[in-house]
Order: C-alpha cells, then sequence, then structure tokens
C-alpha cells in the first residue's frame, strides 16, 4: 500500500504539472478562459491509460477477495509507473514558448491539492470504504485538469487575503510618493510598444520606471510598485490590459493616474468583450478616470477614439490629438519614409517642424512616437531632446524586431497579433528586396469575426508573400483559403504544427535561392494553449 501511496504522489506531481502550467497561461479561470480552454482540448487533458486504474477500481469495489486487491493494486501501480515516464519525458521533450513559472500562487495550488489527497489517503488507511476512496483518488488522475480548476476554486479566499495585503502595501506606497506622475497606457494594440517608446523618450529628463515586460494587470501593477518602484523614481507608466468591461477602471481607482495615452482601438480580445462598442467604453475608462485637470494623448485617424469624444466623452480633460497627415492633429507626423534599416518622418506641431530618424519599423510606431512626444511636450521635456532620444531607440523584443539567423533574416513580429498590426507587419515585409515568406498560425480571441478576419489576413498574404508557412493545419483554414483564392500557388503553403519546425523549411528555401536574401516574417506566435501537436507538412 505505502509504494503504491508513493507512486501516486510523484505521477499527480508530475501529471499536475502540466495543468497548472495550462491554469498559469488562462490566467487562472479568468473570465473563464481555463474552462473554455478545457472544452477545446478534451484530447488532449484526457488520457485513456488513466481510465484504466478508474476501472480496476470499480472492480475491485465490488470485490473481497485478497489476491484480486492485490493484482488490481500492483497493475495500477504499473499504469502509473508508465505515467510518471511518459510525464517525465514530455515535460524534458516540451519546448514551452512561456516559462512555467513556479509563483508562490502556484506552490498554493499544489499545497491544497496534496493535503486534499492526503486527507483521502489517511481516509483509506484507516477507515473502511476504502473501495470508495479509491474510485475518488483514481477518478482525480482521470480527470486531473478539472481537479486543478476545483482546487484553484478552493484557494480563492486565501488569494483573496494575499491581494489585499500587497495591493494595501502598494497604495500605501504610492501615497508616500506624491510627486510621483503617474501615467496610464491602454488600446487594443501597441501598449508595450508605446510605454517603452514614453519611458525612453521621458528619460530625457526624468527617471522614469514603465512596468516590466507586458505586467498589466492588478497583479501586475501590485508588482511594479512593491519590488521596481524607487523613491528616486519621477514617473510611473502603467500599462493597462484589459479583457471585460470594467477592468480599466479597476487599475485606474489603483494607481489614479493624472496622465494617460490611448493607442488604438481595434478587434483584440472580440472573444471576451463581444462587441467593439464595449472595446471602446473598456479603453475609454482611462479617460473617464482622469481628474479634469488631467491630460490625454488621442489618436485622429482612429474613427472610434473620434466618434467616443464627439458623442459619450463625459470628462472635460484637456485632450492632445495626434495624427499622420492629418492637419488637424495637434502634433502632425507628415513625410513618413522606410527601409528596412527604420524610419524617417517630419513632425509638424505649433508651426515648427521636427525630424525624427528612428531604427523601428512600422507606421503603427510613428503613432506610438507621436503620443510620446506629445505627452513629453506637455511634461516640459523640450522637443530636440526627445527627438535624439528617439533615435537611440532600440526595436522591442518580438515587435518587428530584425534578427539575423543563419542566412535568413527574421522580421520578429511574434508578440500577440492582430488585425492592425498583421497589416503593418505585411507592409513592412513588402518593402523588403528578397524572397519573402510569412510564418504564422494566424490570430486569435477574435471573437465572431476571427474566421473572416484570418481569411482577409490570407488574402493579404498573398499580395505579399512568395511562401506561406501556416502553423497549425486546423487553425490556418480560414488563412490557407484566403491565400488561395487570391491565386496563390498551393505547393507554395507548407502546413506545420509547430513553430520550430519553420526552421527547417526556411532553410530549404534558402537553398532554392541561394544568391538572394530570404525575409521571413514571424506573425503572432501562439502560446502553448493553442498547439496542436506533432509536426506535419503538406508542401
Amino acid at each position: 500500500m505505502y509504494i503504491y501511496i508513493c507512486v501516486y504522489l510523484v505521477y499527480i506531481f508530475y501529471k499536475s504539472r502540466t495543468s497548472l502550467y495550462m491554469l498559469q497561461q488562462n490566467l487562472y479561470n479568468e473570465n473563464k478562459r481555463y474552462l473554455r480552454w478545457c472544452e477545446r482540448n478534451k484530447k488532449r487533458i484526457f488520457n485513456s491509460i488513466d481510465f484504466l486504474p478508474l476501472l480496476l477500481a470499480i472492480f475491485l469495489f465490488f470485490s473481497d477477495e485478497s489476491f484480486i486487491m492485490e493484482v488490481i493494486y500492483l497493475s495500477t501501480m504499473v499504469i502509473y509507473v508508465i505515467g510518471i515516464y511518459d510525464e517525465y519525458h514530455k515535460n524534458q521533450s516540451n519546448q514551452n514558448k512561456i516559462r512555467f513559472n513556479i509563483t508562490n500562487r502556484i506552490k498554493r495550488l499544489y499545497l491544497t491539492e496534496f493535503i486534499i489527497i492526503g486527507l483521502l489517503f489517511a481516509l483509506l488507511l484507516i477507515t473502511n470504504f476504502s473501495g470508495i476512496i479509491l474510485i475518488i483518488l483514481t477518478l482525480i488522475i482521470a480527470f486531473l485538469y478539472y481537479f486543478i480548476y476545483v482546487v484553484n476554486i478552493l484557494n480563492k479566499p486565501v488569494e483573496r487575503l494575499v491581494y489585499n495585503y500587497y495591493f494595501n502595501k502598494a497604495k500605501k506606497k504610492l501615497a508616500d510618493m506624491s510627486r510621483l506622475k503617474v501615467i496610464g497606457i491602454t488600446g487594443s494594440y501597441g501598449k508595450t510598444s508605446s510605454k517603452n517608446i514614453l519611458s525612453h523618450v521621458l528619460s530625457a529628463k526624468y527617471i522614469t520606471r514603465p512596468t516590466p515586460r507586458n505586467l498589466n494587470t492588478p497583479y501586475g501593477l501590485m508588482i511594479t510598485i512593491n519590488n521596481y518602484l524607487d523613491k528616486f523614481d519621477e514617473v510611473l507608466i502603467a500599462e493597462m490590459g484589459a479583457y471585460v468591461k470594467g477592468e480599466i477602471k479597476e487599475l485606474c481607482d489603483f494607481v489614479k493616474p493624472k496622465y494617460a495615452i490611448l493607442t488604438i482601438i481595434g478587434d483584440a480580445h472580440l472573444e471576451t468583450f463581444k462587441t467593439k462598442e464595449n472595446i471602446c467604453e473598456t479603453k475609454f475608462e482611462l479617460i473617464e478616470s482622469l481628474e479634469e485637470d488631467s491630460v490625454c494623448v488621442l489618436n485622429l485617424d482612429d474613427k472610434y477614439q473620434v466618434d467616443y469624444v464627439k458623442n459619450k466623452l463625459k470628462n472635460k480633460v484637456k485632450i492632445i490629438w495626434i495624427g499622420k497627415e492629418n492637419p488637424d492633429s495637434d502634433f502632425n507626423a507628415i513625410n513618413i519614409k522606410s527601409n528596412q534599416n527604420g524610419m524617417n518622418f517630419d513632425i509638424k506641431y505649433n508651426n515648427e517642424t521636427y525630424h525624427v530618424e528612428t531604427k523601428l519599423l512600422g507606421i503603427h510606431n510613428v503613432y506610438n512616437i507621436l503620443a510620446s512626444i506629445a505627452l513629453g511636450a506637455e511634461l516640459k521635456v523640450p522637443i530636440p531632446d526627445m527627438v535624439r532620444k528617439v533615435k537611440s531607440l532600440m526595436p522591442v523584443e518580438h515587435r518587428l524586431e530584425i534578427k539575423k539567423i543563419n542566412n535568413i533574416t527574421m522580421i520578429d513580429d511574434a508578440y500577440n497579433s492582430n488585425p492592425v498590426g498583421a497589416r503593418n507587419a505585411l507592409d513592412v515585409l513588402e518593402m523588403m528586396d528578397g524572397i519573402k515568406v510569412v510564418v504564422t498560425p494566424g490570430m486569435v480571441e477574435l471573437g465572431v469575426n476571427e474566421e473572416s478576419l484570418n481569411y482577409e489576413f490570407g488574402r493579404e498574404i498573398a499580395n505579399v508573400a512568395d511562401y506561406v508557412i501556416l502553423i497549425g493545419e486546423k487553425r490556418c483554414e480560414n488563412i490557407k483559403k484566403g491565400i488561395l483564392d487570391k491565386g496563390f500557388k498551393e505547393n507554395k503553403i507548407i502546413v506545420l504544427n509547430q513553430v520550430v519546425d519553420a526552421f527547417h523549411e526556411l532553410y530549404k528555401i534558402k537553398g532554392k535561392y541561394d544568391e538572394k536574401e530570404v525575409y521571413a516574417l514571424f506573425e503572432n506566435d501562439l502560446p502553448d494553449i493553442y498547439n496542436e501537436g506533432g509536426s506535419k507538412d503538406e508542401n
């Protein structure tokens, strides 16, 4: 019996690692993300071998023969040893794009899980209900992903206490820094790029503290304030993300920004927002939350922002408008030129013209630079100083970042693709002089428009690319149809199920064009929750 208990515990430890990783990737079931993932991946979460011990436990429940009991326990141990071997090697061979982070929250989930299992084993040893308890234990293994969901629910009161402790600690720290300027940045796309550009530009005058990476949730802001914000910092730049209405307001109530930038409003996370109107209202929670003596930067080229200000905005906050080739904007970008080394353009402001050079690519970055300079000017940073800062800006990782990998030039736009960003990335690829390849799994979380938007994405790819590598046969059906409907040759479409296999195909393409440069645009790289399995080549 004790050997059985040890084998069981080792197996559930390894197996729980995968389910907890998926729970973490799905934001601990925020907005039922984890449950929806389980529903979409039933073949992945259920392993037929795990149901054999359950059947044996049920058979044992109706038998009192000690010999049969020993055989069943031994058989179950053998099955679980095979499971341990399988889980161990899967964990060793998996090349997860996002690392499983063993946070204190994950440790607390593990603790709760093992307390429950420990109590069940204690009951198994000291009561006469061993048959029922054994069935429960084997059910936990067979339905482990759903058991982890239950454990997550049980831990909610503890997590709320932990949240309140760190929330109050962060609030007190902010209250003690009364001179700190707080800037909120939100939008459907470009939040992280805009945040990093703004931080770099404002550093011409201020000591800035942007939220690290894409920590744009209440937890992320608490981590930033408690762990990173320094008493000498003069500006806190808070990236603010949301999946449903009310989440931006929650962040604003927390950090109380006085300045704001709204990037672009689009279709990102339409699956959870349901409508474009909900997206727009959620993003404008940042603007509506500002005090009336505050300042925000909005995009005059974004009709959703213009319409909201015209018809719905209740706040009398000061608005600085930016635009591209738009004479009605306060800060206007004109004469935009770009090549593979970057962009240059002019900014018109107050009858003055400033020439800007940057290593960044993509029209969206013109808007991001405009917004940063506009807000910087409001904060009394000399514009020539900011222009010099822009020249030294380096691309944000995985956002139109140019990399040389052996003989391939990679345009890495792997982070969080969306319809607007995808079009911008294709524009960048189109200006390259060489063989053009698009590597993509398509776009997700676009709600009812997902199929049509991916179809249109496919048609746009066909106008630019010489070859296409699609990641995920089932997921990319609509992209492939869009590509083919534009008359693209099917033998130049390659379908794989793992992005890591794309490099092998790129080297094969390079071999056909030895004297030409091969440019590979990696447009979006979905998290591991969207993986479809092994490789498949349909060349």
